[in-house]
């Protein structure tokens, strides 16, 4: 399996359209949204993986789980094999 690059607001070159974060250092990058609050995008986790992940389900968790804001997307710099 290849490696996925996570660089300036990017996935491998495809734009990230929203992410979030978490305090248990799980990450979601949304690089598409398949309907109003389902994205499809990679999911850095125990296992990390591109998925299905919908916005009610990750605010559920709040405040464990955020967004990170438009701007600072950019500046996540994450690698990770799935």
């Amino acid at each position: 399996m290849s490696t996925v690059i996570i660089a300036d607001g990017k996935i491998n070159g495809k734009p990230i359209v929203r992410a979030w974060e978490s305090f248990s250092g799980w990450y979601w990058f949304a690089v598409e949204e398949v309907e109003p609050g389902y994205f499809f995008g990679f999911v850095i986790g125990t296992c990390p993986e591109w998925g299905y992940f919908s916005e009610k389900e990750l605010m559920s968790l709040a405040p464990f789980v955020w967004e990170i804001t438009k701007r600072d997307i950019p500046y996540v710099n994450k690698e990770a094999k799935p």
